[in-house]
């Protein structure tokens, strides 16, 4: 079985999609936080890993690694810009048996780790993933609650069914 890995750019996720970027304009620590959600909730519906990496130049002092909502979250040392760290990434998981994709819209990153062996999801790709990853949740939540509404009547034959609604409606 194939381990996949997707690391995102954070700031460029964050600086494409509508939500986080109208959050980022109020504050931009909620558009992060959304984002780490957003990307928990996809890691438990793909089964991908999934490492989420911040340039630590919008936050000074916070570079290292941390876990939030059971994902890793990456800000970037002093001086190491968010390509350099998700190219050091790429290359420690780049391995037999893992394919790695990296999801940012900047094209100069894409070629670079497209050149150490890993795919890339532009930040739009990855909305869609997302959005029909939610409706597929949906769906089978919904599937499950109605299947559980009426487990009696679908255990009934085609031809008890039809005479139980004969009954019903002769009354």
């Amino acid at each position: 079985m194939i381990q996949e890995i997707l690391i995102v750019d954070g700031y460029n996720i964050i600086g494409d999609w509508p939500e986080l970027k109208a959050l980022k304009e109020i504050r931009l620590e909620e558009a992060r936080d959304r984002l780490i959600e957003m990307m928990a909730e996809y890691q438990s519906f793909s089964g991908m890993k999934v490492i989420v990496v911040f340039d630590a130049y919008y936050v000074p002092g916070l570079g290292g690694k941390y876990v939030q909502s059971k994902l890793p979250v990456y800000y970037t040392k002093e001086k190491e810009t968010a390509d350099e760290l998700i190219e050091r990434l790429v290359t420690e998981h780049i391995g037999r048996r893992k394919q790695v994709y990296v999801a940012t819209s900047d094209m100069t990153e894409q070629h670079v780790i497209f050149g150490k062996g890993a795919f890339r999801i532009p930040a739009g790709e990855l909305l869609v993933k997302l959005r029909q990853a939610r409706a597929e949740i949906r769906r089978k939540i919904e599937d499950e609650a109605a299947g559980k509404r009426n487990t009696f009547d679908k255990r009934l034959s085609e031809d008890v069914r039809a005479m139980f609604e004969k009954w019903r409606r002769e009354k």
